[in-house]
């Protein structure tokens, strides 16, 4: 008999708080790029590639975070996250270096892996119903939105009046006070008999021998590429290069009177626009093919990011930007967390959607060191944002072929 529950529960109600808190520390580093840079006398490149360094170290903690909780406990992964996160943060504000700020955004991309999508979404998936499971996801990942709505516009705030090296050690203290939520989060995997007597291992060579399996892991990469890119250069790419705000106008009047300010809002009116379109998302992924569904997201995101480097940057197309490609952005994570969730079931979840979300990561190295590099060479972002455009459309065509059916389990 299917397993029935309410869609809210605490364990999702936990699970959004840690993530929403985690994500919109994650999301605020964009800001920090020109402050550091400045104080220090760096390249641009040098702290680009820190902030390429965590994404990448995210998403090798991933997978290893996925399987530690599998084996050890959920609550015990995401402990561990919190204190590598806080340590990496403490520790980066004393660095002086782009050296020491490139080794230790290692311990911050394990924090953000072990408080992150991995880890959570498993979690949710597993205490919701078959009938709750899309929506329940994309709930989880909403609340990763709402943390990116304030975490950067917070940051921005926050260095009117404090060093970026006392907003490090603030939002250090923040990760770790969210751990108060954990005792909500119990749940026991709803797994079937045979999902149970399968192995690790064997669930994993099953996945590794499926095409489709394949196909996920591959479109996840522009995800990250387009996702990090702009998380960790659009700020920059808006100050730099947006026309003024003008004086007396609906922008101004609301307090933003610069394009640095308008930089960091248009990261929050990206979060903001991205909870409706992640929910529905998770709406329309319990009604319709969730490989259709991604393969439109990516096609849309492809032709957003083409119009928009396309015409002259303004106040204007900066906010119509953000509010579009917001709709679009995180998206493809209740999509394709739960078509792994579809196809392998949910006792290996978590490990399953970390080898993928591997994927996503070292697209969002790539996106965000690239940026910071080519920045450097060429003094713009154009080239780097129209191979964002070429990856989008890979992901769009490479969903195509996905075989949108469970592969069934050892007898």
């Amino acid at each position: 008999m299917e397993r029935s529950s309410p869609l809210v529960t605490p364990v999702l109600i936990a699970g959004c708080l840690v993530i929403m808190v985690g994500f919109a520390i994650r999301a605020s580093f964009g800001v920090f790029q020109i402050p550091i840079a400045e104080e220090f006398g760096w390249l641009r490149a040098d702290f680009s590639l820190a902030i390429a360094i965590q994404n990448l170290a995210w998403g090798i903690g991933q997978p290893l975070f996925g399987a530690f909780a599998e084996r050890l406990g959920d609550r015990k992964a995401i402990i561990l996250g919190a204190v590598m996160y806080a340590a990496g943060l403490v520790a980066s504000s004393f660095a002086v270096t782009p050296a020491a700020h490139q080794f230790l955004e290692i311990l911050v991309g394990f924090g953000v892996a072990g408080t992150g999508f991995g880890v959570i979404l498993a979690v949710v998936g597993r205490a919701a119903s078959d009938d709750n499971r899309s929506m329940a996801l994309a709930i989880a990942t909403a609340a990763g939105s709402a943390g990116q709505v304030f975490g950067a516009p917070l940051a921005e705030w926050l260095l009117g009046f404090m060093t970026w090296q006392q907003v490090f050690l603030l939002f250090a203290v923040s990760i770790l006070a969210v751990l108060m939520v954990l005792p909500m989060m119990r749940v026991e995997p709803p797994a079937s008999k045979k999902e149970l007597e399968e192995s690790m291992g064997q669930i994993l060579v099953r996945a590794f021998r499926d095409p489709s399996y394949t196909m996920i892991f591959l479109g996840f990469f522009s995800c990250g590429y387009q996702l990090a890119f702009v998380t960790a250069h659009f700020p920059a790419f808006v100050t730099e290069v947006c026309s003024p705000i003008a004086a007396g106008g609906v922008l101004s009047s609301l307090g933003i009177e610069t394009t640095s300010a308008l930089g960091a809002v248009s990261i929050s009116l990206i979060g903001l626009a991205n909870i409706a379109g992640t929910l529905l998302a998770g709406y329309l992924g319990k009604r319709y093919s969730k490989k259709y569904l991604l393969a439109g997201v990516y096609a849309m995101r492809t032709i957003v990011a083409a119009a928009f480097i396309m015409f002259p940057m303004t106040p204007a197309t900066v906010i119509l930007f953000s509010l579009v490609m917001g709709s679009l952005w995180l998206a493809t994570v209740p999509l394709t967390s739960g078509l792994v969730a579809h196809l392998y079931g949910l006792r290996y979840m978590g490990t399953l959607y970390g080898i993928v979300f591997f994927s996503h990561q070292l697209g969002s190295f790539m996106g965000v060191w690239l940026g910071g590099k080519m920045y450097d060479i060429t003094g713009d972002y154009t080239a780097v944002w129209w191979v964002g455009v070429g990856v989008g459309a890979f992901s769009a065509l490479v969903h195509l072929p996905i075989k949108e059916k469970r592969i069934q389990l050892a007898a």
